[in-house]
Order: C-alpha cells, then structure tokens, then sequence
C-alpha cells in the first residue's frame, strides 16, 4: 500500500489515538539523544516497522548521507538511508508511533506532504520532536529543555513538564511544517529539545537521554532503565575529570553557571526543572565523587 512517498507494510494495524514521537537527523539531535531515545523506546516496547520511503533517493543525496554496509548471518547487505515509521501498541494510553526524519535536500514540499498524509492516515493526535542542540550551558545543573507547543492539551502538557518556552527567531528545518500545518488535520504538536553543554561531544549522549525520558515518563508513564541513570552518573563523572585536567574549561564553567542561575531566574516563578530522585542524587548528593569507569 502506498501513501504519498511512503510504502506501508501489510497489515495495516488499527491505533489507538496515536502520538508521534520524532527525530530529526542532523539539525536537532545532537550526540544522538534523540536517535538514542527512540532506540530504547522502540526496543522497550517493542516496536513494529510500519513504513518507509519507497524512494529516499528522490529526496535525500546520498554523498551526504551516506548508504553503509553491515553483516547479517555473514551475509554483507546494504543500508539506505531512509525516512522510517514504526508503532508500538500500549495497554493504557495513546499507542505511539516513531518517526525518524532526516534533513531533505530535494522536493521538501512533497516529503513533507507525504508525511502529513502519512499521520492523517493513522489520526494521530500529537506530533512530539524529540531532539538536543548545543548551548551556553555548564554540565554541573540539571539539562534545560526547551520547547513549543500548540493544542490546549500540548500547551497544558508543556506548562506540566516544567518546560522553557523556546523564544527562538531565525533559520530553521522544513520539517517544522510537520508541526505548524498539524492543526489543520486536528493534530497537536510539542517540542521537547535538550540543552547540552557545548565543550562535550560524545557518540551517546545519556544524560540528554535521561532528561528526555523523565518528561516521557512524566507524560506517557514509560517507565526508566536504571542502566540509564547508571550510564548518566559515569558519564557525568568523566565530564568532570576533563574538567578537572582542562584549565579553559575550569574557568569558562562558573561563567556557564552564572548564565544558567540568570535563565532560571529571568521569568517570575521560573522553577528548575523536576527530576526523579535517581537524577536528584546525581547533580546533588554525590557531585564529583567517582562512579567509576565507562
């Protein structure tokens, strides 16, 4: 079955009021959080694929997003870059559906289109991006989140989650369509986008990782893997031995604090951002003690 540029895979499952919950490669997922996200949503929940372009050639240039080999049973196949679209049922709750978006670089309007048909198809009701850009932030606070949201539910759900509202002007994806046209097919929309510090740069990023679970776990109930938290706490630990052998950095950091104090402060009742008590011991009760190896 085909819906715009998608090929869907048969049968076709029957939703529950679905949300989105999407990527978006490269602009917004730095150190891989959100792709790193949904790979654990997925695999907890075990995720179906649904859909994938029939096409990404028509849509993607291949000298920049580059197609990889990998074995599978000593057998060397091919990976194309693609747009994918998996589902996940749940007991209680609104089922999901995961969207990995990558960049266009060719006919924007007809991708777009095509996965405004694509969401319309299954009525999903909320478009959620989950992502991580760079910031002026120190890595000794709990990460910032910034976001946006449009839909009484979405903004009720963003005011809840202890969410800043992100004031930003300027170049932006031509996915952001997704979001601004969603309401014309009676679909919200919401932006979790994680701050992080911009002297760290990783492969996986689980301190990002974690403080977009815990609005998730918040709004959706999905539960944490502690494995997370652990891998968080070590992380954070080798962050603050770099500190400790890097003279620049050690200066720069009580600038990065100041700025931070002035963000939460700017806005009267601004309130730092709720943490479960696995995150709480992490920035609070055993700040620069050893966790040990990664």
């Amino acid at each position: 079955m085909r819906i715009g540029a998608f090929e869907l895979n048969e049968p076709i499952p029957e939703l529950r009021e679905p949300h989105v919950l999407a990527t978006l490669r490269p602009w917004v997922d730095v150190n891989n959080v959100g792709t790193l996200t949904l790979d654990g949503l997925e695999a907890q929940l075990g995720a179906k694929e649904l859909a994938q372009l029939a096409r990404p050639g028509n849509f993607f240039d291949f000298t920049r997003y580059r197609p990889t080999f990998y074995f599978e049973r000593d057998v060397r196949l091919l990976k194309i870059p693609n747009t994918i679209l998996s589902y996940a049922r749940r007991e209680k709750g609104n089922d999901l559906l995961f969207l990995r978006l990558l960049e266009p670089h060719s006919l924007a309007e007809v991708y777009i289109d095509s996965i405004l048909k694509l969401l319309e198809t299954f009525k999903a009701k909320r478009y959620c991006l989950l992502g991580s850009m760079y910031d002026s932030v120190p890595h000794t606070k709990p990460l910032l989140i910034n976001g946006r949201a449009t839909g009484k539910e979405a903004e009720q759900d963003l005011k809840r989650a202890g969410i800043q509202p992100s004031n930003y002007q300027g170049p932006t994806t031509i996915t952001s369509l997704i979001a601004q046209k969603g309401p014309e097919l009676g679909m919200e929309a919401i932006s979790f986008i994680v701050s992080l510090p911009q002297y760290i740069n990783v492969d996986e990023d689980y301190l990002g990782k974690v403080r977009l679970m815990e609005i998730l776990n918040l709004l959706y109930d999905i539960p944490i893997d502690k494995k997370d938290f652990e891998k968080a706490a070590r992380q954070r630990n080798l962050i603050n031995q770099k500190v400790e052998t890097t003279p620049e950095l050690k200066k720069i950091l009580p600038y990065l604090e100041n700025i931070y104090r002035l963000r939460i402060a700017q806005k009267e009742g601004e309130r730092m951002p709720g943490l479960s008590p696995e995150m709480e011991q992490i920035f609070w009760e055993t700040d620069g003690k050893d966790f040990g190896k990664a």
